[in-house]
């Protein structure tokens, strides 16, 4: 059941996400630029709405654990190793 529960909490994100898109006219027609800058401004926003979905259904532990995973591997892109 915790399963589906995931699943269905990186769906009701992903469904929320693609209005957004719609909204600010990122279409096939938009440019490199706008296409780009418009998926490193949504990275925020949908960490945000999936916590906010995995509280609603019950699994906010796991993806603020998933969470600060991500934001660990993507920080490790950034940090020097000595």
């Amino acid at each position: 059941m915790q399963v589906v529960l995931i699943l269905l909490v990186f769906t009701c994100t992903g469904s929320s996400i693609i209005p957004l898109k719609h909204l600010l006219g990122i279409n096939s027609d938009a440019t490199l630029g706008a296409r780009v800058l418009f998926y490193i401004g949504v990275l925020p926003i949908y960490n945000i709405m999936l916590l906010a979905y995995g509280f609603i259904f019950g699994q906010f532990r796991f993806f603020l654990n998933f969470e600060k995973k991500f934001f660990k591997r993507i920080l490790n892109l950034f940090v020097k190793k000595p």
